[in-house]
């Protein structure tokens, strides 16, 4: 039986769009945004190698440790938070049920 994960992204202070996606294909998170239709370049395909999928957690569940080629891409962009991590590099799992998270500006 195929298991949907939601996360939330908040768009604006206190407005939260729910999106989910199955977690049996292997997909990012990055994946599932674009697919729902968010404006995510992702120029590297995946690759952590442009930041053009960053986005900051707000809340949920806590996340693996980013791998040093996501610290080293996260590092060189122009605004980094707490929670900066690169969606192309957290794959949907049970998990991720329930994160929040908000998509950062695209500074390039």
């Amino acid at each position: 039986m195929t298991e949907d994960v939601r996360v939330y992204v908040e768009e604006a202070p206190g407005q939260r769009t729910e999106v989910s996606g199955p977690t049996d294909m292997g997909l990012s998170l990055m994946e599932l945004l674009k697919a729902s239709g968010y404006d995510i370049q992702a120029t590297c395909g995946g690759m952590a190698l442009c930041g053009t999928c960053h986005i900051e957690v707000l809340a949920g569940p806590a996340l693996d440790e980013p791998s040093d080629d996501e610290l080293a891409m996260l590092e060189s962009l122009p605004v980094m938070s707490q929670g900066s991590r690169l969606s192309c590099q957290i794959r949907l799992t049970e998990r991720l049920d329930g994160l929040v998270l908000r998509l950062m500006p695209q500074n390039t």
